[in-house]
């Protein structure tokens, strides 16, 4: 029975935690917004504990590129909104996303990975895995039975976006999740384009959440970054992971899982993958991610809101063959989306130009609000041509496999007045007739 003189624990809102989750009061000087520590390092109290620290036997600042408070700020807020049990910052999405397969991979092991990705992962995957001797099978994502069919005895990990980049393609989490833990493996979701404003995919299954937070995190195109979020629900102890559950040889024989328990990724993505790789966020880039995350539901708000009118707009201009945003109704994917994300779909969508791809650059040509480069996720709308840029380095089949044709342009949708936009767009259309 609760104590009477105990204050109940209220669960506060999202808006709330975006602004409140990691920010204490500084205790020595009383600033309210989390302090830039632009420090490399930290003076220890004593030897011992020192060595505490190094040993992981106690928690403390020993270096900045494994730890910092500001940094650590941004951690707790990310992990508090993704419902995860913590977080670990780095220097870039790309970063976050190499450390947490790092972490977990053998040479020899394999991953299953929607074949639906923002170029630049597809080329790490191709390019990172084969150095490492790690086997890669792209699938379909869009049928569960993909997932399972390109199982085998080696696979440690299943890969997608909630949101596919750019085609638009929306995961059916649940049933992917499901495979996944029936054959013993995690679930690795990027949850860039969703954030967790419109969807936790650790509430539907997922194990691990990567972002991106360059993109809508941060939200104003000025900071690069990453982190990777952790469920803490998943068993690494169940004899296919030794590399995270057998004593480390890196770490004076620490056997991670068994000493943290739920921790145990996320302690060993930091204590050694960070370490060593280096990839750390800095503590300037990690306070302008905290301002950014404080207004993360006001933004999404109005970013799907134009997005949605722009796609509607679109859908309904002769000179466009398709649009692919799953917020339509009349999207494959409508069903998935009013499960998954009935805040809205993101603002990040595409379609297709009937004239090709010359008229796709001269449509970028002619735009004036929309920035033409290659981002996503500010709070200015943006655009760019995938084939010829983020997606480049794709063959024919895999641009096909990502929903890219050669008249395909992207829209990264901001927070501009609406009717701005569709000025901008009906602009460039004239110029293109």
């Amino acid at each position: 029975m609760q104590n009477p003189d105990e204050k109940p624990l209220r669960s506060f809102g999202f808006h709330t935690r975006s602004v409140h989750a990691g920010a204490r009061p500084e205790p020595n000087t009383g600033a309210r917004a989390v302090p830039i520590f632009q420090t490399t390092s930290y003076v220890f109290e004593d030897p011992e504990s020192a060595a505490a620290y190094f040993n992981l036997q106690e928690y403390g600042n020993t270096y900045s590129r494994i730890m910092n408070p500001t940094v650590a700020a941004f951690e707790e807020r990310v992990g508090n909104l993704e419902g995860a049990i913590g977080a670990v910052a780095f220097a870039s999405g790309l970063a976050a996303q190499s450390a947490a397969f790092f972490t977990l991979l053998n040479p020899g092991d394999h991953v299953v990975a929607s074949a639906a990705l923002y170029g630049g992962t597809v080329t790490q995957l191709k390019h990172l895995f084969r150095k490492m001797s790690v086997g890669l099978t792209f699938v379909d994502p869009d049928a569960p039975e993909n997932w399972k069919a390109a199982l085998t005895d080696e696979t440690k990990l299943l890969f997608a976006e909630t949101i596919g980049n750019p085609g638009g393609n929306v995961l059916d989490i649940e049933p992917v999740a499901a495979i996944a833990h029936g054959h013993d493996i995690p679930l690795v979701v990027d949850n860039t384009f969703a954030t967790p404003y419109l969807c936790r995919p650790i509430d539907w299954g997922a194990d691990i959440v990567v972002h991106s937070a360059t993109k809508f995190l941060g939200g104003h195109g000025t900071s690069i970054g990453g982190v990777v979020a952790d469920s803490g629900e998943f068993d690494w102890s169940n004899g296919r992971f030794p590399v995270i559950a057998d004593p480390s040889p890196a770490y004076h024989g620490l056997a991670f899982h068994q000493t943290f328990g739920g921790y145990g990724y996320l302690m060993k993505l930091r204590a050694e993958t960070l370490r060593d790789l280096g990839g750390a966020m800095s503590p300037f880039n990690a306070f302008l991610f905290m301002q950014g995350v404080e207004t993360l539901p006001l933004r999404m708000e109005r970013h799907v809101a134009n997005a949605v009118t722009l796609a509607e707009w679109l859908r309904d201009r002769s000179e466009v063959t398709a649009v692919r945003y799953p917020g339509l109704d009349d999207s494959p994917y409508s069903s998935l989306t009013k499960k998954y994300l009935p805040k809205g779909a993101g603002a990040v969508f595409c379609f297709d130009l009937a004239a090709g791809r010359q008229a796709g650059q001269e449509f970028i040509r002619a735009v004036e609000l929309f920035s033409h480069l290659a981002n996503v996720g500010d709070a200015k709308s943006l655009i760019i041509h995938p084939a010829s840029t983020t997606h480049r380095q794709l063959d024919e089949e895999e641009l096909a496999a990502a929903g890219i044709g050669p008249g395909t342009i992207r829209l990264s949708v901001g927070i501009e007045d609406v009717d701005d936009l569709i000025w901008d767009l009906e602009e460039a259309f004239a110029r293109i007739a």
